[in-house]
C-alpha cells in the first residue's frame, strides 16, 4: 500500500517505510493511505483468540505492506511487552451498565502516546534501512504534555536518531514537566517555550517546511522527521486499540458480531479519535464517534456549526494536553469526506485567516459519523468524584472530560450501545487536580499530592510516577516561540 497528500493526490505516492521517515508531505500536508483496507467478520473473530502484541501485528499489516509479517510481530513483542505495559496494554474496565473504560496509560510514561511511541521507533529504524537512508534522523516534536515524554522514553539511545522536544513552558503539568526534564539518554534534548502548544507546533511546522533548514540538516547528516500524530507512523497504531476494544467486548459477551459500539475520545490534536474513524472505514462496527473536549472547545463548536475558528480565548486547564486550538489532524477527516483540493484550500483558510467553514454537503457528512460535546473545569471536577463515588473508579482530569461526555451523550440521546471511553492518561500524572476534586482541598505541592491521592484513595501510584521527585533534572532551558530553530541547530552543535 502507498501514501497520498492530503493535499495533492497528483504527487509522488509513496510506501509505509518513507511516509514513517519524511512524517510530513513536502506541501505540508498529512500522509494518508491511498485506500482504506477491511476487517471481516473471520478477520474480527480472529483477532479475538490474539493477544494484543498479535492483534497489532495484524492490523499494521493491512497498512505497512512493506514491513513483513515477522518484522512486525517481532517489533509488537518488544513495544508491548508485560515489563513495558503493566497489568495490560489496552484493558477495558465496566462502569456501570454501558460505559468502558478503555485504559491506554499502562505503558512506561503512564500516558496513551505510550501505545503509539513504543512501536513506532522501531517502525522508523527499519524504515531507515529499507530506504537506503544513510543519514541521522532528527525528530522534531511538539507536547502538550504526554507526547513529548512518551517520544523521549521511545526513542532515548536509539542508534542513527536525535529528538528534540519542545513544550509550553506554563502549560504541562508538574508531573509532566518533570518526566520531561528528568529524561535520561544520550541523544535527548527537551526546551521549554514562552508561548502555549500551539505555538509549539507552529513552530515546529515552520522548521519543517522551511527548505534552507532541510539543507543546512543534510550538510550536517541529518534529515527531519516527526513522533507527533501528524506521522502515520504514530498514527496507524492507534487504530489497533479500538479494534482490541470491540473483540475484548465480544468475547466478554457485552455483544454480538455486527452489534455496533460508541466511541467517546478526549481529544485536541484530534489524532486519537481519527483513528477510530480509521477503524471503522475498516468496518470495525462503531456507530458514533463522540469528541470529548475541556473549555477549548473549538472542535465542539465545529462540530455543532461547522466552522473551524482558531480566532477566541485560549485557556489554560486541569486537562492540559487538551489544550490545543489547532487540531492538526482534523485535516485528515475532511480529505476522507471533502477531497484534497477543498481540504487544501481550508487550510490555507486557517493559515491566512485563522479560520474555516464547510460547506452544508460536507458538514452532513462529518455528522454522519461524529457528534462533540465538552466539560468545563466545573463539570470536569464534578465528573471526577461521581465516578468515583459511584463506581470506585480513579479516573484523570482527561479521561473525566470524556466520561462527561458520553454521560451528556447518553442523556441526549438513550442510545445504550456498549460506550467505550478513551481513558487517556494515569490519575497520577494530575495528581493535584484529581485530589483537590475528589477532597475538596489543595495538597501541598503538586509532588506530594502523589503520595496524598494514593493514600486517601487506597490506590497505587502508576509505577512510571514513583519517586518522580528524586531524579536528577537535566532540561530547564526556556526559549521564545521565534528561536526555536536555533535552539535546534545549538543542541546539533554540542
Amino acid at each position: 500500500m502507498n501514501f497520498q497528500s492530503t493535499r495533492d493526490t497528483s504527487a509522488k505516492k509513496l510506501s509505509a517505510a518513507c511516509v514513517i521517515k519524511q512524517g510530513l508531505a513536502a506541501d505540508g500536508g498529512l500522509f494518508v493511505p491511498e485506500s482504506i483496507p477491511s476487517l471481516t467478520k473471520e478477520d474480527i473473530e480472529a483477532l479475538c483468540g490474539m493477544s494484543y502484541p498479535e492483534r497489532a501485528a495484524f492490523v499494521l499489516g493491512r497498512f505497512l505492506t512493506d514491513y513483513t509479517k515477522e518484522e512486525l510481530l517481532a517489533d509488537c513483542r518488544a513495544a508491548y511487552s508485560e515489563s513495558s505495559f503493566v497489568g495490560g496494554a489496552a484493558p477495558l474496565v465496566k462502569l456501570g451498565d454501558t460505559v468502558h473504560s478503555l485504559e491506554l496509560w499502562h505503558g512506561p510514561t503512564a500516558a496513551f502516546k505510550d501505545m503509539a511511541l513504543q512501536i513506532m521507533p522501531r517502525l522508523l529504524s527499519r524504515a531507515l534501512v529499507k530506504t537506503g537512508e544513510e543519514r541521522t534522523a532528527l525528530i522534531l516534536v511538539a507536547t502538550s504534555g504526554d507526547t513529548g515524554k512518551a517520544a523521549l522514553e521511545g526513542y532515548k539511545d536509539i542508534d542513527r536518531i536525535k529528538i528534540m522536544v519542545f513544550y509550553p513552558v506554563d502549560g504541562v503539568s508538574t508531573v509532566q514537566k518533570l518526566q520531561m526534564q528528568t529524561q535520561t539518554g544520550a541523544n535527548v534534548n527537551v526546551m521549554a517555550i514562552k508561548g502555549n502548544f500551539d505555538d509549539a507546533q507552529t513552530g515546529v511546522k515552520r522548521i519543517f517546511a522551511d527548505s534552507d533548514v532541510a539543507e543546512q540538516l543534510n550538510d550536517m547528516g541529518y534529515f527531519l522527521s516527526s513522533a507527533n500524530s501528524i506521522n502515520w507512523g504514530r498514527l496507524a497504531p492507534q487504530i489497533v486499540y479500538y479494534v482490541s476494544a470491540y473483540c475484548d467486548l465480544l468475547s466478554k459477551g457485552e455483544l454480538k458480531y455486527g452489534q455496533p459500539m460508541n466511541v467517546t475520545v478526549p481529544t485536541g490534536n484530534f489524532g486519537n479519535i481519527f483513528a477510530a474513524y480509521l477503524a471503522k472505514l475498516m468496518g470495525l462496527p462503531i456507530d458514533r464517534l463522540i469528541c470529548a473536549s475541556n473549555k477549548n472547545n473549538i472542535l465542539t463548536d465545529f462540530f455543532k456549526t461547522g466552522t473551524y475558528d482558531r480566532n477566541r480565548d485560549f485557556y489554560l486547564t486541569m486537562s492540559p494536553s487538551m489544550d490545543i486550538l489547532i487540531s492538526s489532524n482534523l485535516e485528515r477527516l475532511l480529505y476522507f469526506v471533502a477531497g484534497p483540493a477543498k481540504t487544501a484550500s481550508y487550510m490555507k483558510d486557517l493559515n491566512e485567516k485563522g479560520a474555516y467553514t464547510v460547506s452544508p454537503e460536507i458538514k452532513a457528512e462529518i455528522d454522519r459519523h461524529f457528534c462533540g460535546y465538552y466539560a468545563d473545569e466545573e463539570m470536569t471536577a464534578k465528573t471526577i468524584r461521581s465516578v468515583m463515588e459511584r463506581y470506585g473508579y480513579l479516573a484523570d482530569t482527561h479521561t473525566a472530560v470524556a466520561l462527561s461526555a458520553a454521560e451528556q451523550y447518553i442523556a441526549e440521546t438513550g442510545d445504550r450501545k456498549p460506550m467505550v471511553v478513551a481513558s487517556t492518561a494515569s490519575p497520577y500524572k494530575f495528581a493535584s487536580d484529581v485530589y483537590t476534586a475528589l477532597y475538596g482541598e489543595s495538597p501541598a505541592s503538586p509532588l506530594e499530592a502523589l503520595d496524598a491521592l494514593s493514600n486517601k484513595s487506597g490506590t497505587e501510584i502508576a509505577y512510571p510516577l514513583r519517586g518522580i521527585g528524586e531524579r536528577a533534572v537535566r532540561f530547564t532551558d526556556v526559549t521564545e516561540a521565534g528561536g526555536m530553530k536555533d535552539s535546534v541547530f545549538a543542541y546539533l552543535k554540542k
